[in-house]
């Protein structure tokens, strides 16, 4: 037994505990309580398991479960970016990286490189896999906000356009779910939770 690794990976886990303290914009369905960064990674794991056969193609599911369980981590440090913030998304990807660095040369340096190799992957968006996950990032707001009567779309600047180009990844990486975002957000402005 290597007990070194193990105080390691320990600490890993420790350190990302901290995960259920940051706050996201969306509420959980049914509560006017904010959804966690924990949260939503877990939500986001479930939904690869669920929607997996909506993938355009082939895809490894364990990698797109891993990415969407770590793609957050990094808010840890960096705190969770509103994503119609364009003033945060400024300096977004320096915060991330720092953090990335930090949290992810906790672990044993095979782990470290493991992960931090997925969550550049998740970033970069250039994989299938990667390209799934991010889909599965984008409509999880969006069916929060359909169910919590638009909870963040309520937010400055914030309008169909805006909406309809955040999920756009779904377009070409989930068909059949890039129909059901837009039919949400038609649904949306007709019911007055969405401004067009």
């Amino acid at each position: 037994m290597n007990k070194e690794r193990l105080l390691k990976q320990i600490e890993f886990i420790v350190e990302i505990d901290k995960l259920k303290r940051v706050l996201r914009q969306n509420v959980v369905i049914g509560t006017k309580s904010q959804e966690d960064d924990a949260q939503h990674s877990w939500h986001l794991a479930v939904m690869a398991i669920i929607l997996v056969e909506h993938a355009a193609q082939k895809l490894d599911i364990l990698k797109v479960i891993k990415m969407v369980l770590i793609h957050d981590l990094v808010e840890i440090d960096a705190g969770d970016t509103f994503c119609y913030d364009e003033k945060g998304y400024e300096d977004k990807a320096q915060r991330e990286n720092r953090a990335a660095q930090r949290l992810f040369n906790i672990l044993p340096q095979d782990q470290a490189r493991e992960i931090w190799q997925l969550w550049q992957e998740f970033e970069a968006m250039e994989t299938a896999e990667a390209r799934f996950a991010a889909c599965l990032d984008r409509i999880q707001p969006l069916i929060l906000n359909y169910h919590t009567q638009g909870h963040t779309w309520q937010k400055p600047g914030v309008n169909s356009e805006k909406v309809l180009k955040r999920n756009g990844v779904l377009k070409d990486n989930a068909p059949l779910l890039w129909e059901y975002a837009k039919e949400i957000i038609e649904k949306s402005i007709e019911k007055g939770i969405l401004r067009p």
